[in-house]
Parts: C-alpha cells; structure tokens; sequence
C-alpha cells in the first residue's frame, strides 16, 4: 500500500526571527490547503534564547543576552525559555482534521511525539514516553518558579532515567497544529541560566540545581552510559526515520514556496523581527 507522501524541509542554520517566522509561514500555506503536512529540521544561527508565548520577557537578561552574542525570540507556542544551540530543532504542522490527530491537545502531542520516542531508542536510549496523571506527578518533574523550559512538564514527557530529553510545544491556529521543540545533543546549563534573572544568586542556584536532575541532553546521557557520542547528522537520519514511521507517513523532500518565503520575510518584519512582539510582556 503506497504511503501518504509530507514534506520534509530542512532549512539550515536561520536566524531567530526567521526559523519563528517560516514555522508561521508554513502553517498559513497549510491551512490555505497550498502545501502539504510538513516536517521541518532547522538550527539556530546565532544560538537563540527562544521565550514561550505567554513568558515575561524582564524574566530575561537582555545585557547578558548581548554581551554573549545570543539571539533572542518569543515563540508562538508556550512554554518557557529555552537556549537553542546544540541541538536539532523540529516542527511538524498538520491540519486539525487530518485522519488520526486527534482534537485533544494533549492526546495530539502524545501522536506526533510517537517518532521522537521512536528516535530516541534509535540511539540507544531507553526512553518512555510517561503520562502525568495528577498535579502530583507533574510536581516531580517540574521546579516552581523556573523560567527554563525543561522544568515546565507536558501531560506527556519524553523521559529517559527519569529526566526529561526533549522540550516541545504546540499552538494550535487556523484549523492547524504546529507542534515544536528541541532535541539537545549538549546543554550549556550555566550559559542558559546566566541568561535569566533570578531574585537572589542562591534561587539561581537552586533553581539551576534542580534543573540540571530533571534535564538531560543525549550525549550526556550516552557518555554516563560509556558509549559514543552522536553527531547531529546522526541525529538528523534517526529522527526523520522515526518520525515518518512514527506519524505513518513517507517524507519526500522539498523546499520551502515562493508564497511561504514571501509569507517569511513579511513575519520577520512585522512580528518577530519586532520588540513590539519580543518584549511584548
């Protein structure tokens, strides 16, 4: 039986304003029937401290932000801060309706996440995917008052040795999902909590402290476990293997349109581009 056919879109290195606003672009050119479903891998040049959607941007060094050269974004989605810079970032956009999504939030991230779980036993981990059931569990997995976004729990979370391997989130708009999130192959925790501002040294500290048992990146997961670190092509191969088989789909290789590259340029300029959007809150 021939496979329903994607597109896979690798876009490279992009600037903040850019990998925010071809993520836009693809779901407008979506929900306007104009492309396909889309899984699209991108990276971050220069490394990126991306905001979720509803987080207070004073929660951000903005000196430390400059002095270390890191770019800054707010997302569309939720969530909470993240530093984007060892790692392969990923988005699948799909409409509401399409056979087996389902219209719960949750129940979709738990369908779409099925190819990342898949990706990471791929590369020798043992990962699970672990339903939060109550307020109670997502305690264990979350540290109150951190602004990092690997402390902040889903219903679902993609855990390997009971820390957490992957960060994503989900928006829903024009009758599509847009689901993202970052896959870290090494994390500079000191570096993304220099980043952020806290009420006292020792709250970062702590704060930093529980993090670091709730937060885990590959390869250091695959160094405590005496095997060979992974590339990020390595990555790249397993987790479009694995998503395709994971979402039951072929992924075909394209490029983005000439109508989502002018949608991309005129989101960078007038949303995310724009402090009136970064600094929003």
């Amino acid at each position: 039986m021939k496979m329903t056919a994607w597109r896979f879109i690798h876009t490279g290195d992009r600037s903040p304003a850019e990998n925010m606003a071809i993520d836009e672009a693809i779901l407008t050119a979506h929900s306007e029937g104009l492309v396909p479903p889309t899984v699209r891998f991108y990276g971050w040049n220069p490394a990126t401290l991306s905001i979720g959607y509803f987080q207070k941007a004073a929660e951000v060094d903005q000196e430390a932000v400059a002095r270390e050269g890191i770019g800054f974004v707010r997302r569309p989605t939720g969530g909470r801060a993240v530093l984007h810079d060892k790692e392969l970032t990923y988005s699948i956009i799909v409409a509401e309706d399409y056979p087996g999504i389902p219209r719960q939030v949750t129940e979709a991230y738990r369908v779409l996440s099925e190819g990342l779980l898949q990706g990471f036993r791929a590369l020798g981990l043992e990962a699970e995917m672990v339903q939060l059931a109550n307020d109670e569990e997502k305690e264990k997995y979350a540290s109150a008052g951190s602004a990092a976004c690997f402390d902040s729990p889903s219903w679902y979370e993609l855990v390997v040795e009971g820390r957490k391997v992957a960060g994503s989130a989900q928006v829903r708009q024009k009758n599509v999902v847009l689901q993202h999130g970052s896959i870290l192959l090494d994390m500079d925790t000191d570096q993304l909590f220099r980043l952020l501002r806290f009420s006292s040294e020792k709250l970062a500290d702590r704060m930093k402290q529980s993090f670091l048992k709730k937060a885990v990146a590959i390869n250091d997961l695959l160094r405590g476990q005496g095997k060979e670190i992974v590339t990020i092509t390595q990555v790249e191969e397993a987790f479009r293997r694995e998503i395709a088989l994971g979402l039951g789909v072929e992924l075909a290789e394209a490029e983005l349109t000439a109508y989502e590259l002018e949608l991309t340029d005129r989101f960078v300029r007038e949303k995310y581009g724009a402090e009136a959007w970064n600094l929003r809150r």
